[in-house]
């Protein structure tokens, strides 16, 4: 009997000797414990066997989803209720536990996966430490920026939806606790990724790769591993195209020079691994030379004509007629076909002007003359 006395008394004293079990929570300190019970509105946590405390209603964080088992950490904001327990919050504890790691996440640069929750016009929405963050459509990688055609706002919206559901890795890019914001970029660990690929990459380097994307302004083609450059529309040929889906269409394999690299940021010239055209043309063309032409296209200023595939030049207003011309319409068609006179050739920056003039001029003297005879 004195050994079991001994060893309760030696028990008791341990137990004494413990913090825990002899210091009780203060209304304002924060306090870990494991969910025993959740229900509707109410959670119950052990604060490690000395005492339950109650979390609910307004206390509660609504963007956690507690389950049996779960740490938390919550504020005692009453030492008892009517049911003899701890009165809890996890506002105050959660928020600062999460801003925290959000602040913490930022400073070091960390790479975090997150899950795209929601999207707007601007971008989509997501979660970061169970505090709303934002990630905008120009912090998205290539594999997920919703490029379409013409900028149409209900299209790109509804890329973008698309990808509610998808989990995304992302660097926290800035943050304003006080206005609980954050901006996070899946672009920038997209371009870390990318950074040793691209290093074995200089301007003047030829790559293949895949079209991926058509738009009014240039094509954008993937190579290498996940890398993608930038065709603008005046690098896709040497002629003029009105748009780059006059020459290509997703899924095209070309062939391309590197001309530049800024970062991240790759800019590549289809049209620079083709002969210029306009090197050999004072030995095709010479000025005052009639050529036959057909117009490709109608601009308030004059016709853009097409003399042979690689020669392109431009019949302006002021020559097309001795008369004042107001609507270049009455003039031509696109595909009609005339007889031009070359006025100018200038190799170095791809420009031939052409004249209609002195054909207009003969065309209406001939039923004059017939007339007179």
């Amino acid at each position: 009997m004195a050994t079991v006395t001994q060893n309760m008394t030696s028990e008791l004293a341990t137990l004494l000797a413990d913090e825990k079990y002899t210091s009780f929570p203060k209304v304002g300190e924060v306090v870990k414990g494991s969910v025993i019970a959740v229900g509707r509105n109410e959670v119950r946590c052990d604060l490690g066997g000395l005492v339950v405390g109650l979390i609910r209603g307004p206390e509660l964080d609504k963007n956690l989803d507690l389950r049996v088992g779960d740490e938390v950490e919550a504020t005692v904001i009453a030492l008892d209720n009517e049911f003899d327990e701890l009165e809890l919050s996890l506002k105050g504890a959660g928020r600062k536990r999460s801003w925290e790691k959000i602040r913490e996440l930022y400073t070091q640069n960390a790479v975090l996966n997150v899950k795209v929750l929601d999207a707007n016009k601007g971008g989509l929405i997501t979660r970061v430490e169970n505090v709303p963050a934002f990630i905008p459509v120009s912090q998205l990688s290539p594999d997920h920026y919703p490029r379409v055609a013409g900028g149409e706002k209900s299209k790109i919206l509804e890329k973008l939806k698309s990808l509610v559901g998808e989990s995304l890795d992302v660097k926290v890019l800035d943050i304003n606790e006080g206005e609980e914001k954050i901006v996070v970029s899946e672009k920038a660990v997209w371009e870390t990724r990318q950074e040793s690929v691209l290093a074995k990459y200089k301007v003047a380097d030829n790559v293949e790769g895949e079209v991926t994307a058509v738009t009014d302004f240039g094509a954008f083609v993937r190579f290498d591993q996940n890398l993608e450059g930038l065709v603008h529309i005046s690098e896709i040929a040497w002629q003029r195209i009105d748009h780059p889906r006059d020459v290509l269409k997703v899924g095209d394999h070309v062939r391309a020079e590197i001309i530049n690299i800024e970062g991240s940021k790759i800019f590549l010239s289809m049209k620079k691994l083709v002969d210029d055209p306009w090197r050999k043309v004072a030995k095709k063309y010479d000025v005052n030379q009639w050529v036959k032409g057909r117009v490709l296209k109608i601009n308030p200023f004059g016709l853009f004509v097409e003399l042979d595939p690689e020669i392109h030049g431009l019949a302006h207003i002021s020559e097309l007629s001795s008369r004042p011309v107001k609507d270049v319409n009455e003039i031509a068609r696109i595909g009609d076909e005339f007889e031009f006179r070359i006025i100018s050739i200038d190799p170095d920056n791809h420009r031939l002007g052409l004249s209609l003039r002195k054909q207009k001029e003969e065309k209406k003297e001939e039923p004059e003359k017939a007339a007179k005879k």
